[in-house]
């Protein structure tokens, strides 16, 4: 029976539904070959973060039972309290030296390693630069912070340089931004932002969610792609998405890491991350070391999807990598299609206000590099039909 003191929460549901707006979970399970059961029905996944494949893959996953047979499956408390694992410490070594680093620090996940790091480099009398499409998870950090925000145009180091211009030169500085802009499929101009926090003099915190495992020689990132490791104080990345386990970290000086350790309260106060995981994270990082195929397949497969969908007039923003929005406009039209898609059965997922701003509703396609070309030939005439179908209601 319903308390009459938490009638709110009905009224509140009732007016997102009403704007096309409430969420609801559904059940799935991953298949191979880019799959996935949703609500009991086979979909082509066109929805997840596991760029590479590895969270799906049942063969590796059998792997990783027998190889955590021996690891604890519980931490028992934080790091600060009952130690650091052998298997945790050694990770973090190994891990630094692969980003070009001299420490890294494991969270447990992209969004406490944010709202912990963050409030640990800057506070109430600091102010942060943060590019307008940064993800939810930096913007409570700020937030928590209780830094000065100044946030700047997508991608316009020209507004952002005029921010830093403005700012005291007595403040503490720090640029954030994320490396792949997870709703839009846009990259960040990382040149020129480490051009600007040097001629400044503020710190640059970069997030490689999105990008972690993809780009470098062997996955590092995209800050190590261009070359920028010695030039980034904060690199930020997850083991849930490319890498698909669970858990992130931070990596920078053995100064940052000591700091961190000491000021970031998400690390202090939460319970250490599994080392069962760790064992998985360990395996899956071994394999996406090894998957240069795979990150040039992804890629060959997302320029095909976005030039397809572009010579359909479909509307796909500025996207430039893996993630391609279809932008449709308004919330109702955003959730009649993913409706229609699924129907069609293609997984991917109407994303609205407030996670993008007001008037650009969008289905999110997301790429995986064992998609089927033949799966994505389809995909892109359903999708193109849809569109034309909602434009012509």
């Amino acid at each position: 029976m319903e308390s009459s003191s938490l009638s709110w929460m009905k009224d509140e549901l009732q007016a997102l539904e009403a704007k096309s707006r409430r969420r609801s979970l559904v059940i799935s399970e991953p298949l191979e070959s880019g799959w996935m059961l949703r609500d009991g029905r086979r979909m082509l996944n066109l929805a997840s973060n596991d760029y590479l494949g590895l969270a799906a893959r049942n063969d590796r996953a059998e792997r990783s039972l027998g190889a955590n047979r021996g690891a604890s499956r519980g931490a028992g408390a934080s790091r600060l309290v009952t130690g650091t694992g052998v298997e945790v410490a050694e990770l973090e070594e190994q891990f630094a030296a692969y980003k070009g680093t001299e420490g890294c620090l494991l969270f447990g996940s992209g969004y406490m390693a944010n709202i912990g790091v963050i409030p640990a480099v800057v506070g109430r009398d600091d102010v942060v630069f943060s590019d307008r499409l940064n993800h939810a998870s930096i913007v409570d950090g700020i937030v928590l912070s209780r830094a000065e925000l100044r946030r700047y145009r997508h991608r316009d180091t020209n507004q952002l340089e005029d921010m830093l211009k403005a700012a005291s030169s007595s403040k503490r500085k720090l640029i954030v931004t994320d490396s792949i802009f997870s709703m839009d499929g846009t990259i960040a101009p990382l040149r020129e932002l480490v051009w600007l926090k040097e001629r400044y003099g503020a710190m640059l915190m970069v997030d490689e969610a999105h990008s972690g495992g993809l780009y470098g020689t062997t996955g590092q990132g995209l800050i190590h792609e261009l070359g920028l490791t010695e030039q980034v104080e904060l690199q930020m990345g997850t083991f849930s998405k490319a890498y698909g386990a669970y858990g992130a970290y931070v990596a920078g000086s053995m100064m940052v890491k000591e700091s961190l350790i000491n000021q970031a309260r998400s690390f202090i106060y939460s319970t250490a991350l599994p080392p069962q995981l760790i064992v998985t994270i360990r395996e899956h990082w071994i394999e996406v070391k090894a998957a240069s195929l795979a990150r040039e397949q992804l890629q060959y497969k997302a320029a095909f999807v976005r030039d397809s969908l572009r010579d359909r007039g479909v509307q796909v923003g500025l996207s430039e990598c893996h993630i391609i929005p279809v932008i449709v406009g308004s919330d109702a039209n955003a959730v009649r299609m993913a409706d229609r898609l699924q129907q069609l059965g293609i997984a991917a997922v109407a994303i609205r206000p407030p996670t993008v701003p007001e008037g650009t509703a969008r289905i999110r396609l997301t790429l995986m590099s064992e998609h089927a070309m033949d799966d994505l030939r389809w995909a892109v005439e359903q999708i193109a039909a849809c569109v034309a179908e909602g434009e012509a209601d």
